[in-house]
């Protein structure tokens, strides 16, 4: 039966319809999460703020050369006025969230320097580690699942128990013994600071374990899950491998957990570089937050704390993305 002009028109512009209710839907979601990202984003540098103006000390004294040093009380009250520490608590607050705004996180109080430059100079080492040890892992995860869920009684509980394991090891004792083994006795990584792929090895294994642990974990339930829907009997059916049906059907719909965990996994191992660069006496953030701390560097431990709480929000917002591509049932929700 031919098909009328006019019904042609009608499904044309049902289409069109269709297609801009989705894109209209798609920009008031990216819309909405922007939103939550700003509002995130101030919360974190005012509860940062309040926190570095809560910590013992003076500043004024830091900035005069730190704990060690004895400035008389006439250079410490200039200090004070010229950086306006002995303003009341909300104008401080009010000038910290103005340069804020105009992107001006201020000078460190012991190295003399801006706060941006110092954070631009350490933070592709950092970036680097954390997403070498979200690749890492999530390549251990895969194989661990693909190797071991759903095969023999005994092939899969040493897979799940590897997973219960790594997942459960602490990231400061895990770098110490990996640093033991693999660099002090057989010699084969630099024992600290190493560059190019040597010195990134052991840093991103001991990040990279315990999280594969965790996706490992939610993989596989979802993994067995999955094995047993009907699509996967009929690949099975038309004869296509073992193999060839795990990795063609059904691991696209069994890592959408795992993707939700990354996530949240991204800024934790963002976060968690500290503890790692400090073991292995590797550049990046986390030694300049720990010095920063330390010598109460209070404008370079509000820009750090801020970067990772950025890193957090945009890896959510990453991950919405990622979903979207590996789930279009996602998509016209």
């Amino acid at each position: 039966m031919a098909v009328l002009p006019a019904t042609i028109d009608r499904h044309a512009e049902a289409s069109l319809g269709l297609g801009f209710a989705q894109r209209h839907h798609a920009l008031a979601r990216l819309a909405s999460r922007l939103v939550g990202v700003l509002g995130v984003l101030f919360a974190v540098a005012t509860l940062t703020f309040l926190a570095a103006h809560l910590m013992p000390g003076n500043p004024a004294v830091t900035i005069l050369g730190g704990a060690g040093s004895h400035p008389t009380p006439a250079e410490v009250a200039a200090i004070d006025h010229q950086y306006g520490f002995n303003r009341p608590l909300v104008a401080q607050y009010l000038t910290f969230m103005g340069h804020l705004l105009r992107g001006n996180l201020g000078t460190s109080y012991v190295l003399k320097e801006n706060v941006t430059t110092i954070i631009t100079q350490q933070m592709g080492a950092t970036f680097l580690l954390t997403v070498s040890a979200l690749v890492l892992s999530w390549v251990l995860a895969l194989l661990a699942t693909l190797a071991s869920a759903r095969r023999s009684r005994i092939v899969s509980a040493i897979g799940s128990g590897f997973e219960i394991f790594v997942a459960g090891l602490p990231q400061y004792w895990l770098g110490i013994i990996l640093l033991v083994v693999f660099a002090f006795r057989l010699r084969w990584f630099p024992v600290e600071g190493g560059t190019g792929i040597q010195g990134l090895v052991l840093p991103a294994l001991t990040l990279a374990l315990p999280l594969a642990g965790f996706i490992g974990q939610v993989t596989r339930d979802e993994f067995s899950s999955v094995l047993e829907q009907p699509f996967v009997l009929s690949a099975r059916a038309r004869g296509m491998s073992d193999t060839g049906v795990r990795v063609r059907h059904v691991l696209r719909h069994s890592i959408l957990p795992g993707i939700t965990l990354s996530g949240w996994a991204l800024g934790s191992l963002f976060s968690t570089a500290v503890i790692v660069e400090a073991v292995f006496a590797r550049q990046g953030l986390g030694q300049v937050l720990v010095n920063a701390v330390s010598q109460q560097d209070i404008p370079v431990v509000i820009g750090v704390t801020l970067l990772v709480a950025l890193v957090y929000v945009v890896a959510n917002l990453l991950v919405d993305v990622v979903f979207l591509i590996a789930d279009p049932r996602i998509r016209h929700a």
